[in-house]
């Protein structure tokens, strides 16, 4: 029997954009694939406004926890999707990847304004990132394939 797929996805402090990501993957793959994320220089938490922002579309990431890429070194990933540039210069070559892409988003993490300013641009990014990755997962979902 064939083990189902690993799925990473990295980004430079693995505390809002990847998190996301990695939510809205999981939901839409089920029981298709395993999704992980890291973080190349991991800031050791998950940003509120991420979880609530991801609360409010229906998808719970508030156990989800900060990771360093180091840490899926050893284990087979299949599909590396890096959501920012710098994670994006630094990622390694997991074991046994096959696929590799960069979707590059803002960091919500850097929004300036008002507190309704930032929560807008945490909302916009995560809408973003939902579009992107729901349409990947249903394509795993569908196919079993990662590339």
């Amino acid at each position: 029997m064939k083990s189902k797929p690993a799925i990473l996805v990295l980004c430079t402090g693995n505390s809002c954009r990847s998190h996301m990501a990695e939510g809205f993957l999981r939901a839409a793959v089920g029981e298709a694939a395993d999704v992980f994320s890291a973080g190349s220089k991991p800031a050791g938490y998950v940003h509120p406004l991420s979880i609530k922002v991801m609360a409010e579309a229906g998808v719970d990431i508030s156990a989800h926890t900060s990771k360093h890429m180091n840490e899926f070194l050893t284990r087979r990933i299949d599909a590396v999707i890096t959501v920012c540039g710098n994670a994006d210069q630094v990622c390694p070559t997991y074991p046994g990847q096959l696929a590799r892409f960069h979707w590059g988003f803002d960091d919500p993490a850097h929004a300036q304004g008002t507190k309704d300013q930032v929560l807008a641009e945490f909302r916009r990014v995560r809408d973003e990132i939902k579009a992107k990755f729901t349409e990947y997962g249903s394509r795993v979902r569908e196919t079993g394939r990662v590339g």
